[in-house]
């Protein structure tokens, strides 16, 4: 018997890094997953690669639409929704100086608008199964640690790691059974990581200074963010509720 037999998981951002490895292992698990993400030809694969218990669907974390209608075929298709791991964002550089206000704009309708829309319309799925549930949202250690390279990012994971404790006491308060939690990573070997130090003067200089600057040496890998979100969406977490769990090998110690 796995953890989380018979139920049924929304990961978006999943066609690669983090999401991608959540799925696997909510899969390995015993869950249904549904891979969700904008890259259509990515998802797919990763969905096919994981096996016949995980499917793809096309989903704009930044589109209502989107969120209701994918909400309302996963409830039409599988009667419930138990898991649902808020993942999808981007993580661009920019000082407040050269900060633009559309480039502001972009990042918060992903990564905090994103997380909202799943929130609210995750409840609503949930609710109507009545079994509870378990949202994640992914934060970051940058929502504990600043970076003034990193401005609008900063912001909107914090912005994440607040809106999380809303949801938790809003779901408590109003018994539905549902628990709510933010996941803080550190530095993950993932594409969004190489991309940023791609960005700066001698990307592998600042990819040695990650790792040091890690108490356990290492850059952290998507399976260690996997790992905690599997046990927030096992049973194993049943009283944690409105927490930061933060996977980040001793970064902000």
């Amino acid at each position: 018997m796995g953890k989380l037999d018979n139920k049924v998981a929304l990961v978006t951002g999943a066609a690669q890094g983090i999401g991608k490895s959540c799925a696997e292992i909510l899969v390995e698990a015993g869950a249904l997953v549904v891979l969700a993400d904008v890259q259509q030809e990515e998802g797919q694969k990763a969905a096919a690669a994981i096996g016949e218990k995980a499917v793809f669907r096309n989903l704009d974390a930044t589109s209502e639409a989107d969120w209701q209608g994918t909400c309302d075929w996963i409830v039409d298709t599988y009667s419930r929704l138990d898991i649902l791991v808020n993942n999808a964002g981007i993580s661009p550089a920019s000082n407040i100086e050269d900060t633009s206000l559309e480039f502001w704009r972009k990042v918060m309708s992903l990564n905090v608008d994103g997380v909202f829309l799943g929130c609210k319309y995750g409840i609503g799925a949930m609710k109507k199964a009545g079994n509870g549930g378990s949202i994640i949202n992914m934060s970051s250690g940058a929502a504990m640690r600043a970076n003034g390279n990193l401005t609008a990012y900063n912001t909107s994971k914090a912005a994440v790691a607040m809106m999380t404790k809303s949801v938790a006491l809003h779901c408590g308060q109003t018994k539905t059974g549902i628990r709510c939690n933010s996941v803080h990573p550190g530095t993950i070997r993932t594409r969004m990581v190489t991309d940023y130090v791609d960005t700066l003067p001698d990307p592998a200089a600042a990819l040695e200074a990650m790792s040091s600057g890690s108490v356990i040496g290492r850059l952290g890998e998507p399976e260690d963010v996997a790992q905690m979100v599997l046990y927030l969406a096992s049973d194993e977490s049943s009283f944690i509720t409105g927490s930061e769990m933060v996977v980040d090998g001793g970064m902000i110690l």
